[in-house]
């Protein structure tokens, strides 16, 4: 071994650095930098590109306490290390990566003469059969992998609570995908309940590729309590930044892309991918809702044969899941089609290449799925991105510029969620009496709740303990209050409402697809399309396809229907909203492409110098903008707002909005202009929105002065109906324009 492994190594048991030689040249350079924080129990953040030994940079310091405990003979029964991360498939992939490493430790030291136990990895996820999960209790593993909602639970069981008292180590990986949302509100409180239970506070080491800003990141990690008062946290900050060289280009089909996509340009788009997939071992192919993941893969395997590709997304069994990532990683599968199941940093082998059909709607998610290819150091990651329409065209072009530069969507955290609360005060308070001024001060070392008022806490402690009124009485009273002691004990039911009821994840009605006669789960579908199907209909999931039997209470009885064609079932609420960020890039595109108007050649070759597209796609880019410009005036943007009218077949007019702020804000404005013009003109009318724009259509027996609808929409009145949060938005810098 070289000086420089040898140096960053020293703090590891000979044995360890063994190992670690045998596997590796070199440490990466988060490892160098991140074991000596690790290893002296200060709190850990670590942001690093993909296929950077992240992970390994955690467990390794670790393994390497545990098996010094197992040498010495002092290995205790227990968990000391807890790994969560967001995804089950991800859990599945890291418990199956580190069992092998465990043993071949295990193997090397007994060469050495080293007779040591066993050091045991479980996993603890909803998928973990209940004979697994009563043989953990009995036998406790030393590394915990598990998710947030599983960790949540097992801290409202006794046993498994006896099990974390000894936990020393809390890992916390894609720590971005949890901090973004009410997950990582409910996991900042599940920590603090984990550090009240264990006998010191545990160290928190968090991973990520992509997080912005990476202080704010560390401060959700390690609480509270860790952050002073210039906001800076106690935690040290491994920051390897995000950036890494990759190929990505944009594909576009030969015909030109239209409002949508047309059945033509899908043939060319699936004969592209086709070729894509021909010249490579492996490809991943992202799309972004699990109905185009079927059918994109069913068009795929018209091409290339059932048995090279197939699909993998979150309404698949966990077994077909399993089956998919382990035919990717054994060469035996030519092209995955996934949604963001395979998004985070799940083991799936050597993927050579990565398809992403239509924009990404985020800048780090593209570089999260491209970063999935050439997943080791000296490889370069491969990616090619579809746009599937015209205004996908702009978006795409606006993400490879953003990437190009460097940049990175900023991570909001959502700020002390009441709901979340609510779930977390039932938890702590059925397994435990609580006093009350103990309890808010737990709750308040979680970093989104530090500004948690205490008339608030009073609040969702009332709501609790008092429940709510109904025709058959008060219900919902899960704690029962003691004013007089001040505090907390739980009411019967309490435990089971919290188990039944927690975590963040929006609940679905999902029907479980069952294959008969053998009973065994297939899936789930949409309830809407369990209910619209009928006994003999054939549909599609997991590249196969199923005849119905019966649809019953929540089950659909399905039968192999032997490759006969199907129909592609769907799935409601998927497609995600664009960020701020790329929606800001996608505003400044369109402005910069117009200042070269009306050269258009001039514009084309600024076009592909600042994205790196090629001139076919520039070419369409730009006569695309061209033509917005001649047929509004101006090319709609954040500081050009265009409202235009037009009529309908029927004579109702429909007025559209042209505001490129992103799907969250426009649809929230455009229930905002819906009420108003309903109040104001005592008719009801119709509201949609994308990310560009938003349409209001009203009726043909419906007219009023169209002065009154314009003076109506002018900014004063607009601030006036929409929310505090978007009146912070750029929004109100504009200019409007008037298209008749």
């Amino acid at each position: 071994m070289n000086g420089g492994l040898q140096g960053s190594l020293g703090l590891f048991h000979p044995v360890i650095r063994e190992w670690f030689g045998s596997k590796f040249e070199r440490p990466t350079s988060p490892q160098q930098r991140g074991w000596p924080s690790i290893a002296d129990g200060r709190d850990t953040l670590i942001a690093a590109p993909t296929g950077s030994g992240k992970t390994l940079a955690a467990f390794l310091a670790a393994i390497d306490s545990l098996f010094r405990q197992a040498v010495d003979g002092e290995l205790a029964e227990g968990c000391q290390v807890v790994y969560v991360s967001p995804l089950k498939a991800l859990s599945n992939d890291i418990q199956k990566n580190l069992s092998e490493p465990l043993r071949e430790i295990r193997q090397l030291a007994a060469e050495r003469g080293l007779e040591v136990p066993e050091i045991r990895v479980l996993l603890r996820t909803g998928d973990t059969p209940s004979s697994q999960r009563q043989a953990m209790a009995k036998r406790p593993p030393h590394i915990l992998v598990t998710t947030p909602e599983s960790l949540y639970i097992l801290l409202t069981s006794v046993k498994a609570r006896n099990m974390l008292r000894g936990v020393k180590t809390v890992i916390v990986d894609e720590i971005h995908a949890l901090a973004r949302d009410k997950r990582g509100s409910h996991l900042s409180l599940t920590l603090e309940r984990l550090a009240h239970l264990t006998e010191g506070e545990p160290v928190r080491i968090g991973l990520s590729a992509t997080q912005k800003p990476i202080e704010e990141v560390a401060r959700f990690l390690v609480g509270a309590p860790k952050v002073d008062e210039d906001g800076i946290p106690s935690c040290d900050i491994i920051n390897d930044g995000h950036r890494r060289d990759i190929e990505l280009r944009l594909e576009v089909p030969p015909m030109p892309l239209e409002a949508v996509c047309s059945h033509e340009a899908w043939g060319e788009i699936y004969h592209r991918l086709a070729e894509i997939i021909e010249q490579h071992r492996t490809t991943l192919v992202f799309v972004n809702t699990r109905r185009l993941a079927e059918r994109v893969a069913y068009n795929l395997s018209q091409r290339l044969g059932d048995e090279n590709v197939t699909s993998h997304h979150g309404s698949l069994s966990r077994e077909q899941r399993l089956h998919a990532e382990q035919r990717l990683k054994s060469g035996s599968l030519k092209a995955l089609v996934a949604t963001a199941s395979l998004e985070l940093g799940i083991d799936i082998g050597d993927v050579d290449m990565v398809c992403q059909l239509s924009s990404t709607r985020s800048i780090a998610t593209l570089l999260q799925r491209v970063g999935r290819s050439g997943h080791a150091l000296a490889r370069t990651p491969k990616g090619a991105i579809f746009p599937l329409t015209r205004d996908d065209l702009v978006e795409c072009a606006a993400l490879l510029r953003e990437i190009k530069r460097g940049s990175l969507d900023r991570l909001i955290i959502p700020e002390k969620p009441l709901d979340v609360l609510a779930q977390q005060m039932v938890a702590a308070v059925a397994m435990e009496d609580w006093d009350e001024d103990s309890l808010f001060e737990l709750y308040r070392r979680a970093y989104p709740y530090r500004e948690l008022s205490r008339e608030e806490f009073d609040e969702v402690s009332r709501m609790l303990s008092e429940g709510f009124s109904t025709r058959r009485g008060r219900r919902s009273a899960y704690l029962h209050y003691d004013g007089i002691g001040r505090r907390f004990n739980a009411r019967r039911g309490a435990r089971l409402a919290a188990v039944t009821s927690g975590g963040a994840i929006p609940e679905n009605a999902d029907y479980q697809v069952i294959l008969e006669p053998q009973n065994v789960p297939v899936g789930t579908v949409n309830e809407d399309f369990a209910i619209e199907s009928m006994a003999g209909d054939i549909f599609q999931l997991g590249i196969s396809s199923w005849r119905i039997r019966k649809v019953g209470q929540g089950k659909v009885l399905v039968e192999d229907a032997r490759g006969l064609p199907p129909t592609i079932p769907f799935w409601l609420g998927e497609a995600p909203a664009r960020t701020d960020e790329l929606s800001v890039a996608v505003s400044r595109l369109r402005t910069a492409v117009e200042a070269h108007f009306p050269d258009l050649l001039r514009a084309q070759r600024w076009l592909s110098s600042e994205t790196g597209i090629e001139s076919a796609a520039a070419q369409q880019l730009v006569a695309y903008l061209w033509a917005t410009k001649k047929t509004l005036g101006v090319v709609p943007s954040q500081e050009n707002v265009v409202f235009e009218r037009f009529f309908d077949e029927t004579g109702g007019m429909q007025l559209v909005i042209h505001s490129p702020f992103g799907g969250r804000i426009n649809r929230a404005w455009g229930l905002a202009l819906r009420k108003r013009f309903c109040r104001t003109f005592n008719f009801e009318l119709q509201a949609a929105a994308n990310d560009n724009s938003i349409v209001l259509s009203l009726g043909p027996q419906h007219s009023f002065p169209l002065e009154e609808v314009f003076s109506y929409l002018k900014p004063p009145t607009a601030r006036d109906v929409l929310t505090q949060a978007m009146l912070a938005s750029p929004m109100f810098q504009t200019r409007w324009r008037w298209n008749a």
